[in-house]
């Protein structure tokens, strides 16, 4: 009785390091960007909307951020995301969802992020900077923050010319804590 006692001790206490660990992530990812049907009634914004498919370290996923972007000139942009070919945009607010093939569900909050958009090179550049706000499943307690580097390429244009849908790839890069790693599929057939 005494050893059953002491192995489930020693189980509980190396599930719970499993859980405390923090998890450096990269998930590479593709998908569609452009203005969203939401309106986030932010004053002097736009409602934009990015749905992505990829896979990384945690497994499978889709992701969707919904998110507000402003031209605010009381933030003029940086030297190299200026001139007259090009657009500048800052991210204000926004919130996304991963969804992982289990069914799982991490939640994130953006925290800051702006777009590049170079009219003469036909492509454009967005970083954003996610706080990981917990979610269901394998992430109900999971914390930490995400960075997503993306290019966007136009595909559509509207009547004056501007790029309003984008063909995005990228990657998401950060620590993770709180979930475990999903089980290797060959681990789990042995």
């Amino acid at each position: 009785m005494k050893y059953v006692a002491t192995m489930a001790l020693m189980l509980s206490l190396g599930v719970a390091t499993v859980y405390a660990q923090r998890y450096p992530v990269k998930m590479a990812y593709s998908g569609t960007s452009g203005a969203s049907a939401i309106n986030l009634q932010q004053p002097g914004t736009t409602t934009g909307e990015e749905s992505f498919a990829g896979k990384g370290e945690l497994g499978s996923f889709t992701f969707l951020l919904i998110s507000a972007e402003t031209t605010s000139p009381q933030q003029p942009p940086p030297s190299t995301c200026s001139g007259p070919t090009k657009l500048y945009f800052i991210r204000v607010a926004g919130a996304g969802v991963f969804r992982f093939h289990d069914g799982s569900l991490l939640k994130v909050n953006l925290t800051q992020g702006a777009d590049c958009v170079d009219l003469a090179a036909n492509h454009g550049i967005c970083t954003l900077t996610l706080q990981i706000t917990g979610g269901t499943g394998r992430f109900k307690d999971a914390s930490g923050i995400l960075t997503l580097a993306e290019t966007n390429v136009p595909v559509l244009a509207d009547a004056l010319n501007n790029p309003v849908f984008f063909a995005s790839t990228g990657e998401f890069t950060g620590t993770v804590s709180g979930v475990a790693r999903e089980q290797d599929p060959q681990e789990e057939r042995q």
